[in-house]
Parts: C-alpha cells; structure tokens; sequence
C-alpha cells in the first residue's frame, strides 16, 4: 500500500512538472512539430481503416435489431450518436495508446537505459522539455483532431451500408444523421478526446522516463504505458458520460 501511494505521488510530480515545464521557455517548437507528425501523419492509415470499418459493421450489425420494429429509417441517426459520442474518441484514444503509447514508453525507455537523457543534462539540453513535453503536448493535441476524422471516416462507412441496402442519397443521409447531434457532442468529443491524449502521453512518457533493469525494462515501460493507458481511459470514459450525463439532466 506505501509504495503504491508513493507511486502516485511521484506521477503527480511528474504531472505537474509537465505543466511547470510547458510553459516556461524556451520553447521546443521542432521537437512539438516532430512529435505531430509521429502521433499524426503516422496513424492516419490505421484511423482510416478502423474508422471506416467501425461504421460499416456497426451498421450492419444495427441493421437487423431495427428492422425487426421497422424503424431502419433510425440508422443514420443512431449511427451519428454512437460514433460521434462515444465510438470515435474511445476506439481512436485506444488505437493511440496501442501505436504510439507502445512507442513513447520503449523509445524513452530506452534512452534512459543507455544513458542518453544524463548526456542531454550533461549538455546543459533539457531532457524532461525536449522528450517528455513535446510528447505530451503532441498527443494531447493530436488525439482530438484523429477522433473528429475517424468519426468522419466512420460515418461515410455507415452511408455506404445504408445506400448498398436503401439507395439513400448522400445529402439525405447525412441531414437525416445530424439531426440528433449537437454542438455539445462535439465539444465532449474533443475534450474527451484531449483528456485520453494527455493520458497516453503522460502514462507512455513517465513509464519511459522512469525506466530501469536495461532491455528488460524497456520492455515492461512499453507494456506499462499501454495497459495504464487503456485502463485510464475506460475509467475517465465512465466519468466524463456520468458528468455528461448529470449535465443534461
């Protein structure tokens, strides 16, 4: 029990030196920009696929429970509900954490194995700024705009569905789709969205950073930040629907 408290408390060190460091200069821009395009550009193929995936078999799937009531006339809309509100930020945060969680904790990992982030202190470089806050920031910024594209990607999978049964037109299907959606869908999508990035960064970049026991731990920072990960944003999933919820009440 102590020395899970002292872990907490060491993640909260961790956190708020994160927050110290990102906005004291100098600034990092090159290594924040990097860090896009890794988080970004490097995750669009996977996004794509999964999210045009995700709204094709979730169609198909809703499909025959609505037929049963006759209401397949739902689909559009439902569809725009479960990908915008909840399958979107949930499946892209749990890609991410998967891809680029994985990759944050063995990078840093094992940079701090071999010693490299005590040479950058030795250099009078910044470690914590260049490594760990630009990965941070990356995610935490990136997440948000991947989830809002997935939900896009999502539903053009759920048009062609409902056109190859219906012969829906494109116009009518996304009018009758966004019907339901409001703008506080989509700004709980993106703060959930940048709530799961800044998990990942923060649990990839800590577990990293914090390595030790040379390849073996490189090796247990990259299943940490990934399992840590995943299990955070299915509990922040629970809290920020329960506020949400509470909200609209």
């Amino acid at each position: 029990m102590k020395a899970f408290f002292l872990r907490v408390y060491d993640i909260y060190r961790f956190a708020l030196r994160f927050f110290q460091e990102a906005f004291i200069p100098p600034y990092e821009f090159k290594a924040i920009w990097d860090q896009f395009f890794e988080v970004g550009i490097r995750s669009l193929s996977i996004i794509t696929l999964t999210g045009f995936i995700t709204g094709l078999v979730f169609t198909k799937q809703s499909r025959s429970s609505l037929a049963e009531f006759g209401a397949t006339s739902w689909l559009p809309s439902l569809m725009a509900i479960a990908i915008i509100r909840a399958l979107a930020p949930l499946v892209t945060a749990l890609i991410i954490a998967g891809k680029v969680g994985s990759n944050i904790g063995a990078e840093l990992g094992s940079m701090k194995v071999t010693e490299q982030v005590d040479a950058m202190e030795v250099s009078s470089t910044n470690p914590f700024k260049f490594l760990v806050v630009s990965r941070i920031i990356a995610t935490t910024c990136v997440v948000p705009v991947l989830a809002s594209y997935m939900g896009l990607v999502g539903m053009l999978g759920a048009y062609l569905n409902v056109h190859t049964n219906e012969q829906t037109g494109f116009s009518l299907f996304f009018q009758s789709a966004f019907v339901r959606i409001r703008f506080l869908d989509i700004y709980v999508l993106v703060f959930k969205s940048a709530v799961y990035g800044f998990t990942i960064g923060l649990a990839g970049c800590y577990n990293g950073y914090n390595a030790d026991q040379g390849t073996v731990g490189v090796g247990r920072a990259a299943n940490t930040s990934v399992v840590v990960s995943m299990f955070l944003i299915f509990i922040e999933e629970m809290i920020i629907v329960q506020l949400v919820n509470s909200y609209l009440k």
